[in-house]
């Protein structure tokens, strides 16, 4: 690990000489490129600097129990050793986690598509929750949220709707949120007082580049019409609702959020090729033995990950095991605690298979 770590050292001040030549920082793309390469490899080399000065501490610490012989400096050098040592274990673990093999997506912005599944308008109402969970969650972190396509209920539900999260890596830490989320509530319809479960599902999907994906023309069929519904005085007088239908795989898509045709159709093919690669990433995670998948963060989109108890006031993940009481912050878009809780399973058990 070490040698790995020293050759990734060598390569982040080659890039930093590389950076303070004049005639790359005269080439703007060169440099950014330089730079971002950089800022990749700082985690790594900051925590292995980190690692070996204390590492020097432990060394020295050592040299002055086994040399000195003032008493009272024999015991400062046994609790510098002592602390130094417990802090060794840690630092190398965290050099290990920042060498597992990352995710190519992890830095990608992301598009979150939530349905209604199981519970009629219930259901409805709660994917509309679970959106402004999520719309909260992102704007905390600074992240910009752009809502793509959406289809209301009359009672203020959503039977489905799909939105961007434009943010720095943001699929690193929102793709743990897909799969089925299960509510438990009396709805405000009941009138015996019965708790009803209900469930949608969520699907955390990288956004794509036109790289990524090649969409042929002839695959395609575009719809043009009035939007319907709110959205400003211009949406039912101009043709600004966009229709994508992809014939190989039957997706349709029907953005309307935007007053301007072109940006309708601009997150239309956006949200149709993220889609289309999050397909080809499905494809690739089922090709995979189970050995090789990550526990945590790849799951089939069918399994049930997360139940919301409003009665009891808790919200259980159950790849985790985790329940905490405090389900009005957490819908309230208070999600870190949650998400930083998966995010440490799922490196742990990624280092218990390199390790197996």
């Amino acid at each position: 690990m070490f040698e790995q770590v020293e050759d990734i050292e060598r390569k982040y001040e080659e890039l930093l000489r590389m950076a303070s030549d004049p005639s790359v920082a005269g080439d703007g793309q060169r440099y950014m490129k330089l730079m971002k390469e950089q800022a990749e490899l700082a985690p790594v080399v900051s925590a292995y600097r980190e690692y070996r000065d204390n590492q020097k501490s432990i060394d020295e610490a050592m040299e002055i129990i086994n040399e000195e012989s003032d008493e009272e400096m024999k015991a400062l050098a046994r609790e510098e050793l002592s602390e130094a040592k417990s802090r060794s274990g840690e630092l190398e673990n965290r050099l290990k986690i920042l060498l597992l093999p990352r995710d190519i997506n992890d830095d990608r912005n992301v598009i979150v598509e939530i349905r209604a599944g199981a519970g009629g308008d219930e259901a409805a109402l709660f994917a509309a929750e679970v959106y402004r969970m999520y719309v909260h969650y992102a704007e905390g972190r600074g992240w910009k949220v752009e809502t793509i396509e959406y289809e209301e209920t009359g009672i203020g539900g959503m039977k489905n709707v799909s939105f961007m999260i434009t943010g720095s890596g943001a699929y690193a830490i929102m793709k743990y949120e897909s799969g089925v989320h299960r509510v438990q509530r009396v709805p405000e319809t009941e009138s015996g007082g019965r708790i009803h479960t209900s469930t949608i599902t969520v699907a955390v999907m990288p956004e794509a580049e036109e790289v990524d994906v090649q969409i042929d023309e002839k695959d395609i069929r575009i719809d043009v019409m009035r939007a319907s519904g709110n959205g400003g005085q211009c949406v039912n007088t101009t043709d600004s609702a966009v229709r994508l239908t992809h014939y190989p795989t039957g997706i349709v898509i029907y953005s309307q959020t935007e007053k301007s045709q072109i940006q309708n159709k601009a997150k239309a093919f956006a949200l149709l090729r993220s889609k289309l690669y999050d397909l080809e990433l499905q494809k690739k995670q089922d090709a995979e033995s189970e050995e090789r998948r990550s526990q945590i963060g790849t799951g089939d989109r069918s399994e049930k990950i997360r139940t919301y108890n409003f009665p009891q006031g808790r919200v259980t993940d159950h790849r985790i095991k985790l329940t905490l009481y405090r389900i009005e912050d957490i819908m309230n878009g208070d999600l870190q605690e949650i998400l930083d809780a998966l995010i440490a399973a799922d490196q742990a058990a990624k280092l218990s298979k390199q390790s197996a």
